[in-house]
């Protein structure tokens, strides 16, 4: 529009000195248009202008291209421009109201110019800024929409980037809560347990209670480790060798007099093998962490609520699948009356096993029944990667 003014400003201004060279008026005429073209540059400057000095601005310009109409009725098109600086400017009304003093002034200069009545000139600028008035104010209408529709969605997104940030931060915590309930609380039990055994034998059997007195050590030291690694990097320390290893190392920490834990890896479970093994399938860090996590927390279980003298953990890698199962002889007990969540006297345990086996899109089974010990077996697909 800036370009249009001023390629409109120049062409009337060209036909005026071609049609009307000498003339008196002509100095007035070139001085209006250097004044026109000084104002108007003065609305180029930023917008940080208050309104009312905009206004203040658009009235000047206006007044300015009236007295050169009035000089030279062919400078009437400059008027298109203006149009719409107009209603870039004012209020809607008023810049109707602007729109149809100039659309007025226009019909003037023209029928000024032709000399004598046309229908045309008379009807024709009207229909003329009647349609692009409309089209103009319906752009402007959607713009608005537009502009509430951006911030909407910028509001959207803040809000449910919040909400994710809350989400993660709760499921955060409920990791660390459990990897807690699986690393440090367990192995302080542990502790705790050898440290009453050995003060229960101190004085009638110092042997076992040194031995209960060592192994507490070596849970301790274990523990450190395992608290050093959870700082680092939330990794369990016993996956450094591997998870099988990692097992076998759970299932000697759980063993005691009272409890023997033994331990079986499948890699090749399939009987049609003829010409050897094959190879076992890489399981994701994710998923050796946390079928570690589930053994540790369901041996736990074993040791603290089921009474058992014998446990069996056996891991078995399938196809598309790998399976922990975790089978006790203990006293047993009713799966439909446990919790499913960190509540209840079971405290952490089978509801943290759930909350894993979820996590990697798998299935828990839980067999028991009073007096015939218990089975519990994770399945987690190998596409949980």
């Amino acid at each position: 529009m800036h370009a249009a003014f001023f390629l409109l400003l120049a062409v009337a201004l060209a036909r005026f000195l071609l049609r009307h060279p000498g003339e008196d008026r002509t100095p007035w005429i070139i001085a209006l248009c250097a004044v026109l073209a000084a104002v108007y540059v003065t609305g180029f400057a930023p917008r940080s202008r208050s309104t009312a000095g905009q206004r203040l601005w658009l009235l000047l310009v206006v007044a300015v291209w009236v007295a050169l109409v009035a000089l030279a009725p062919s400078f009437a098109w400059c008027a298109v421009p203006l149009f719409y600086t107009g209603l870039r400017t004012l209020p809607t009304r008023a810049a109707l109201v602007l729109v149809a003093l100039l659309t007025g002034l226009v019909i003037a200069a023209q029928l000024r110019l032709a000399g004598r009545w046309d229908p045309d000139l008379v009807l024709g600028p009207p229909a003329v800024v009647v349609i692009a008035t409309a089209v103009f104010l319906q752009m402007q209408r959607q713009a608005v929409r537009q502009r509430a529709l951006i911030d909407d969605l910028i509001r959207t997104r803040r809000e449910l980037a919040a909400a994710e940030r809350r989400e993660g931060t709760l499921a955060e915590r409920q990791r660390l809560s459990m990897e807690i309930h699986d690393t440090l609380a367990q192995g302080l039990s542990s502790q705790q347990m050898l440290l009453q055994a050995a003060e229960r034998v101190w004085e009638s059997e110092p042997a076992k209670a040194r031995a209960h007195v060592r192994t507490a050590g070596s849970v301790a030291e274990h523990n450190l480790t395992e608290a050093r690694r959870f700082v680092h990097d939330l990794a369990p320390a016993d996956l450094a060798h591997g998870l099988e290893e990692a097992l076998r190392a759970v299932a000697a920490r759980e063993s005691t007099e009272a409890l023997t834990v033994r331990v079986t890896i499948d890699p090749d479970p399939d009987p049609v093998h003829t010409t050897g093994p094959a190879p076992a399938p890489v399981l994701p860090d994710r998923v050796q962490s946390a079928l570690l996590r589930i053994a540790q927390g369901a041996l736990a279980n074993v040791r603290e609520h089921s009474g058992a003298a014998h446990a069996a953990l056996t891991l078995t890698l399938l196809d598309d699948q790998v399976v922990l199962d975790i089978a006790d002889d203990g006293h047993g007990f009713v799966p439909a009356a446990l919790p499913d969540t960190p509540s209840g006297v079971r405290g952490h345990g089978l509801p943290a096993i759930r909350a894993r086996v979820r996590q990697l899109s798998g299935t828990l089974t839980i067999e028991s029944a009073p007096g015939e010990g218990t089975v519990l077996s994770a399945a987690i697909p190998l596409t949980a990667r």
